[in-house]
């Protein structure tokens, strides 16, 4: 049973730069997509990037350009990398896990979830 944990959140000042960490453990992170999602305060969770098995990526039209999505199978890892941060971009950021991205690209598609990895952009 594949599981999932986030790390690299933190408190970072506008204009930095992040890169949070999804470790799969239990299973091989290669044979799934594997999507980023953020929780900011009092909004509904919404979906960043997705990164199919074959290397594949697919975002929102709405995600900036400052984000983008890697995986590292050797290490049974998945990053997803913030440049640029704005105080917007403050919430709970989540790695999920599925078979492939879907076709819309939706929080309510992936069945297994990390607990989340909270990111400040904040003075």
């Amino acid at each position: 049973q594949l599981q999932l944990v986030e790390s690299g959140g933190d408190l970072v000042q506008p204009g930095g730069s992040l890169r949070l960490t999804c470790a799969g453990s239990g299973s091989l992170l290669k044979h799934y997509a594997v999507g980023w999602f953020r929780q900011a305060p009092r909004k509904e969770r919404e979906a960043l990037l997705c990164i199919g098995r074959d290397g594949s990526e697919y975002n929102r039209d709405s995600i900036p350009g400052r984000f983008t999505i890697d995986r590292d199978n050797a290490k049974n890892l998945v990053y997803l990398q913030m440049n640029s941060l704005k105080p917007e971009d403050t919430g709970v950021y989540y790695c999920a896990a599925d078979s492939d991205c879907g076709d819309t690209l939706s929080y309510t598609y992936f069945k297994i979830w990390g607990q989340g990895t909270l990111v400040t952009v904040s003075l």
